[in-house]
């Protein structure tokens, strides 16, 4: 008895070894299927990756730094104009 009910449990644990790797097999199947969509849904809506995101937003600061430069710029000059005009 002591055999039999030992094999028992043995074929029960093998059972249950088999239904783990089943469950992890179909999780990463579906994850696989959701990152796939998900990435087709992503395209379809033309959405921008991070990095293009960080260069666009680079790029953005770095025109806003020269266009208050370039106001500066001709706010002195403006500046330097009128003094010659009433200087005349």
């Amino acid at each position: 008895m002591t055999q039999t009910s030992g094999r028992i449990f043995d074929e029960f644990a093998r059972l249950m070894n088999d239904a783990a790797g089943v469950a992890t097999g179909v999780r990463r199947e579906a994850e696989t299927m959701m990152r796939s969509q998900a990435e087709r849904i992503l395209r379809e809506l033309d959405v921008v990756t991070r990095e293009e995101f960080d260069t666009v937003r680079d790029l953005a600061s770095a025109a806003r730094e020269e266009n208050e430069r370039l106001a500066a710029r001709v706010t002195e000059l403006e500046t330097r104009l009128a003094k010659l005009e009433v200087g005349h």
